[in-house]
């Protein structure tokens, strides 16, 4: 494609910059549109994907008719066949007369896919005999039904990793990645940073009625390093925001800073993290991650109630506030009792006999005073206190300290009278 052309496709969609990564996959776009091939769109979340499918629909034989574009990730996996798909009337609860599917309603169109890796196993097999066969059953039927339709799909996962990790299909991807299109992330993409910001800043204006921000040459260089994890949009918010609340319109590094997440993230795709993230992509994952913690939880427990029975003790030095609610609710005698009777250590007198009885009475006396004075509500409370203090009274950091969340810490400090 000639460089005017170019440039007139990216005025006709809103694309702003020079990369040479971005113009080749608008390219390819414009190139594999006039086909009715597969196209998947890959990239980071927040790089533009969404333009690339109505670049390929506008400029197919297909643009007389509808463009539909469904997120996978949005729609519950136990409804998502009958968006996809359509139903019959009665064929689950609340199925009260037919419906027509996105492929059905998009016939002789182009079906725009967004977070296709979101999709459910069974939805998967669906969609590959679509794109095989161009037939598809709605839900509760058994009539076969046709439908011509051009698949453009797009994903921010690794999807070889999908893959190796059964979440997704791969005879699935193969068909999905017929004609591949990767969008670079904003970080890779140079000056385009700074023609970015300039166009959002001018938009700005003109909506809000002000004038519109510049950069000092500081602030410049330090949005053209930024890493930009949200990509293009993280960079239209954040000058959004600049925009509406700076009331100098010069914009120096200092004060956009206070704009940028000062924990520097790493260069990876949205979804791809360090082996501590926990992301969860269906119920089913989510229902594993709880059925661990519950595992974790009861071998913690049973050494616990090995230790009382064992040795007669139970440390509750490292015990967090949700811990000490749970020991007192399972064994509130036990624990009561171990927790209350630690008392220093008696020198043996050798006199004889009463001084025996009177170290036992003095032992009694201070169990008696300790169960009265010391009770679990006094002690969550005092440890409640503390860390407050110690926080300078900042809830978060301490409900971090006693590993309880938020919520919880707030409802304390409203019972206890610490507010």
């Amino acid at each position: 494609m000639v460089n005017k052309d170019l440039q007139s496709v990216k005025q006709r969609f809103g694309i702003i910059g020079s990369d040479p990564i971005l113009d080749h996959a608008i390219n390819v776009a414009v190139q594999v549109a006039s086909t009715d091939l597969s196209v998947l769109i890959t990239g980071e979340s927040g790089v533009g994907k969404e333009r690339f499918p109505q670049i390929i629909h506008e400029y197919s034989s297909r643009k007389h008719f509808p463009c539909i574009a469904v997120n996978c990730g949005a729609i519950p996996e136990g409804t998502i066949d009958s968006e996809l798909f359509g139903h019959e009337k009665g064929s689950f609860t609340g199925a009260i007369s037919d419906r027509k599917g996105y492929f059905e309603v998009a016939d002789k169109g182009t079906i725009f896919l967004d977070e296709v890796g979101e999709l459910p196993l069974t939805t998967q097999v669906r969609l590959l005999r679509v794109l095989e066969t161009g037939e598809f059953i709605k839900v509760g039927s058994s009539k076969v039904q046709k439908c011509d339709v051009r698949v453009v799909a797009a994903t921010n996962l690794d999807m070889q990793k999908a893959i190796s990790e059964g979440r997704f299909r791969e005879d699935l991807y193969y068909r999905l990645n017929s004609v591949p299109i990767s969008v670079p992330p904003l970080r890779n993409r140079g000056t385009d940073i700074y023609l970015l910001f300039r166009k959002f800043a001018i938009d700005f204006s003109e909506k809000y009625q002000m004038p519109p921000i510049s950069l000092t040459d500081e602030a410049r260089q330090l949005l053209l390093h930024y890493p930009w994890p949200g990509n293009v949009r993280q960079l239209k918010n954040i000058t959004e925001q600049i925009s509406v609340l700076e009331t100098k319109r010069e914009i120096t590094k200092d004060v956009m800073l206070n704009y940028l997440p000062t924990q520097r993230m790493d260069n990876l795709p949205a979804l791809t993290g360090s082996s501590s993230d926990k992301s969860f992509n269906n119920e089913r994952e989510i229902l594993y991650q709880v059925l661990f913690d519950m595992k974790k939880d009861m071998n913690d427990l049973k050494k616990l109630v090995n230790d009382i029975i064992q040795n007669g003790n139970v440390d509750t030095s490292h015990m967090s506030v949700a811990d000490l609610q749970t020991m007192q609710t399972v064994f509130p005698d036990s624990f009561r009792q171990q927790t209350t009777t630690v008392v220093p250590a008696q020198p043996i007198n050798t006199n004889g006999s009463t001084s025996k009885i009177k170290e036992q009475r003095d032992i009694q006396d201070m169990e008696e005073y300790v169960e009265e004075n010391l009770s679990l509500d006094e002690v969550e409370k005092e440890m409640i206190r503390k860390a407050l203090e110690k926080n300078n009274n900042k809830r978060k950091y301490a409900a971090q300290d006693l590993n309880i969340s938020e919520r919880t810490l707030y409802r304390k400090i409203k019972e206890y009278g610490l507010e």
